[in-house]
């Protein structure tokens, strides 16, 4: 009786899930395969392929030729090096993960209960490596033009907004300069550091010339840095 509550609770669970996404399954055990995390995978010993890192890879291959093909098709004029940085800026870690956050991908993942224990649904790399693995998983079951449609509406959209997360830090600097605040110091000091070697959560600030504004958290210092250039040009921004 547990077990078939489970299946039931399961199957409602994953088809709120595609309603999101605007696709509905045909192989469901695709879908079911993307949202595995290999932490998953490990404690039930299942093999290798039940986990979302080949799909990942597949996906990423799926979103480079979505994006390259947009990216020229729209911008007739722009050079090879402007496009290649906008596609970066497109699919780099941290637009990814807010793309996966826009449609709740972590409340849907599978993950191993110490990935889970320490916050894995809402990180940025596992975030993002699953996005890519739906990708792929909707291109195995549909084929490029639903994939293609997924990623036009998830990721080639708010292009403006999804750019700063490529490199907030060097906007930031623009920004701050263009104000002609040519001499302004922008730091980024760590304010906490938690957790094990192989689990680290780093939190720093941005300050401008010695005035504090936002803050930003990531499991690396860089991450966390970027972060918080990313909150403080929101907050400029708004000034």
């Amino acid at each position: 009786m547990f077990t078939e509550l489970r299946v039931v609770m399961e199957t409602e669970k994953l088809s709120t899930f595609q309603k999101k996404i605007n696709y509905s399954f045909r192989d469901t055990e695709l879908l079911k395969n993307a949202l595995t995390h290999s932490s998953y995978a490990n404690e039930k010993n299942w093999e290798y392929s039940a986990n979302n890192e080949r799909l990942e890879f597949l996906g990423d291959a799926v979103l480079e030729t979505v994006a390259s093909q947009y990216i020229f098709s729209e911008n007739p004029n722009m050079v090879e090096g402007k496009m290649t940085k906008l596609r970066a800026s497109l699919v780099c870690e941290m637009s990814l993960a807010s793309s996966a956050r826009e449609i709740g991908l972590g409340e849907y993942l599978y993950l191993g209960k110490g990935e889970r224990r320490t916050g894995g649904a809402g990180r940025d790399s596992i975030l993002s490596d699953a996005f890519e693995a739906l990708i792929g998983a909707i291109f195995l079951d549909g084929g490029l033009e639903p994939a293609a449609g997924f990623i036009r509406t998830f990721v080639l959209s708010d292009i403006e907004e999804k750019q700063l997360f490529y490199d907030s830090k060097t906007i930031l600097q623009e920004i701050v300069q263009g104000k002609k605040h040519e001499e302004a110091q922008i730091s980024y000091p760590l304010i906490k550091e938690e957790g094990p070697d192989h689990d680290k959560h780093f939190t720093v600030c941005c300050e401008i010339n010695g005035q504090r504004y936002a803050e930003g958290a990531g499991h690396t210092k860089k991450a966390a840095q970027q972060q918080a250039a990313y909150q403080t040009i929101l907050m400029l921004r708004k000034k």
